[in-house]
């Protein structure tokens, strides 16, 4: 295993931020008070997490797209397709409420994770990628799991 360099990891773990966020104001209802009166209501438990989940799906879209750029080919025809799915599944599967959206963000999330491996597997990611995605998908699935399951 090759290490994660450290600003793909520490950038990596900040964007994580408004999802850990959004936990830990779901559960403490005082830091979800606090958050209200000072952010708004759009930036704490579920809301946060379902809005912010959503643009990171469409960023992946365009990190997998830049890594198609990498095949030739049928390869790279069928990388620009999957490229657009998590994208395409933020924006057709989460509304419906915070349970459902935060269900279906989860299967996106998963979903992105096995395009990874994908892209990994065909040689077109660092080969520390999938080091990252499964320490961030994690954690991610973990908090989206509270506003869900709770």
């Amino acid at each position: 295993m090759t290490a994660i360099p450290r600003a793909p990891l520490l950038l990596g773990l900040a964007g994580l931020i408004p999802f850990v966020w959004g936990t830990l104001t779901y559960l403490n209802p005082s830091l979800q008070a606090w958050g209200i009166s000072q952010l708004g209501p759009r930036f704490v438990g579920p809301y946060i997490q379902l809005f912010y989940g959503s643009v990171i799906l469409s960023f992946m879209s365009g990190v997998l797209w830049g890594f198609a750029t990498k095949a030739n080919g049928r390869q790279a025809a069928v990388g620009y397709s999957l490229s657009v799915l998590p994208a395409l599944w933020a924006f057709f599967m989460t509304g419906g409420g915070p349970v459902g959206a935060g269900t279906n963000l989860m299967f996106g999330f998963a979903g992105l994770l096995l395009l990874d491996a994908a892209f990994s597997r065909w040689g077109l990611t660092p080969e520390w990628w999938m080091q990252l995605r499964v320490l961030l998908t994690s954690i991610v699935l973990i908090c989206l799991a509270v506003g869900v399951f709770l």
